[in-house]
């Protein structure tokens, strides 16, 4: 009978791991979208030139707050403060009534926008204030003191 000369293979020994810190952290798998570089808009460019796509990062519409307005004036007992504009849901159209705070406060909260708002102030929804349009910065809580 014939020997069976053929070696098995053999199994190579697993190399010695070397135990973390106690303060490591394990490492996380990271997705290729978070290996994506963050790049400003002059930069985009260069990396679509090479081939690479940029992260685009939009606003997070969670962080855009409601703007409140409120008007600093007495207009006398048995009238409404109203507020037309544009942005935050104002139309120059048809105004909204604002609520009397004091004697002589009216206060408005409007819908969350990302964009400023541009509005002006009317008695009973007829008359006009004076002077130019206020520009609101959104998210903002702002005291306007209108003349009529």
């Amino acid at each position: 009978m014939k020997k069976n000369t053929r070696k098995s293979p053999k199994t190579p020994a697993p190399a010695p791991v070397k135990p973390a810190p106690a303060s490591a952290k394990p490492a996380a798998a990271k997705s290729p979208r978070a290996q994506t570089p963050k790049v400003t808009t002059a930069a985009a460019t260069e990396l679509a030139v090479k081939g690479l796509a940029p992260v685009v990062i939009a606003p997070n519409p969670d962080t855009v707050v409601a703007t409140t307005i409120i008007a600093q004036i007495d207009i006398g007992f048995g009238n409404i403060l109203f507020v037309r504009g544009d942005g935050a849901g104002l139309s120059w159209g048809q105004g909204l009534a604002m609520a009397n705070a004091t004697a002589d406060q009216w206060r408005i909260t409007l819908g969350k926008t990302t964009k400023p708002v541009t509005l002006k102030f009317l008695v009973n929804d007829l008359t006009w204030s004076a002077g130019e349009d206020y520009v609101v910065e959104p998210g903002s809580t702002v005291t306007l003191v209108p003349t009529f």
